[in-house]
């Protein structure tokens, strides 16, 4: 299994994975032996604490490495009144009888809370190739569906201000 990513998120992964490696490994090790300097481990939580971001650091690292390993980079194509992705579309939800804005993304730029929506969630897939004016419907599971309509699409383009998610 692969994730589609764009060459943005590979880089933006790739200056986290750096980061992480040269700059957050060696202080969180010393941090670590600071820690342990202080005595009894069975209560010494300061050292608890320090294992612990270094353990989650260095998984963070793990996750970068085989993210980038496996990813499939995709570019990124926008046609004129058609959904693409990082295209920021209005749409009508016709169960809540209210519009609503969102952008599709990338998996990894993903955040609900903020309109990002990612591309291989239902609505995005629904989304992806329809045009202004267009009704789809969005299958969220086999009980579960609800029709839309496309209001306006804006093209858009892979912008590096997106952050990329935690995990």
């Amino acid at each position: 299994m692969y994730d589609e990513l764009t060459r943005v998120d590979i880089d933006k992964m790739k200056a986290e994975l750096d980061h992480r490696r040269i700059v957050l490994r060696p202080k969180l090790i010393e941090d670590v032996q600071t820690a342990r300097a202080f005595g009894d481990l069975s209560e010494n939580y300061e050292y608890k604490v320090a294992k612990q971001e270094k353990n989650r650091n260095e998984s963070r690292i793990r996750y970068l490495e085989r993210m980038i390993a496996t990813a499939k980079v995709i570019d990124v194509r926008q046609y004129a009144d058609t959904v693409g992705l990082f295209s920021k579309v209005t749409i009508f939800n016709e169960k809540l009888g209210r519009e609503q804005q969102l952008r599709l993304v990338t998996t990894l730029r993903q955040n609900a809370l903020r309109g990002l929506v990612s591309k291989e969630s239902p609505v995005g897939k629904a989304l992806l190739g329809h045009r202004t004016g267009e009704r789809v419907e969005v299958v969220v599971s086999p009980e579960l569906k609800y029709t839309v309509e496309i209001r306006s699409v804006e093209p858009g383009e892979d912008d590096s201000s997106l952050e990329i998610s935690s995990y």
